[in-house]
C-alpha cells in the first residue's frame, strides 16, 4: 500500500446483540456493535424457514412437469450423444 493515502486499518472488537464478539481489523474507529451476526443469523445457523406465500415454487414445478413430458432429455438419451 502507499503511504499517505490509506486510512488507518488497525484492531476493533465487534459485539452483537446475541452477545457473541470478535476482534477484527477496519478503518472504523472505536468498536463495532451489530444486532447480528454468524452466530445467530438464521442462514447460517440452519432454522431459516422459505416461506412461499404466492404460491411460486409449486407454479414452477406444474409449469416444467408439463414441459419435461416433451422436452425431457433421459439420462440414457444423454448417454448416446
Amino acid at each position: 500500500m502507499k503511504p499517505g493515502i490509506h486510512p488507518p486499518y488497525h484492531e476493533v472488537n465487534v459485539f452483537c446483540a446475541c452477545g457473541f464478539s470478535f476482534r477484527t481489523r477496519s478503518t472504523h474507529k472505536g468498536d463495532i456493535r451489530v444486532e447480528i451476526c454468524s452466530r445467530c443469523h438464521p442462514f447460517f445457523t440452519g432454522r431459516q424457514k422459505l416461506v412461499d406465500t404466492e404460491g411460486r415454487i409449486e407454479r414452477f414445478q406444474r409449469k416444467y412437469q408439463r414441459a419435461g413430458g416433451q422436452n425431457a432429455v433421459t439420462p440414457s438419451a444423454a448417454k448416446q450423444n
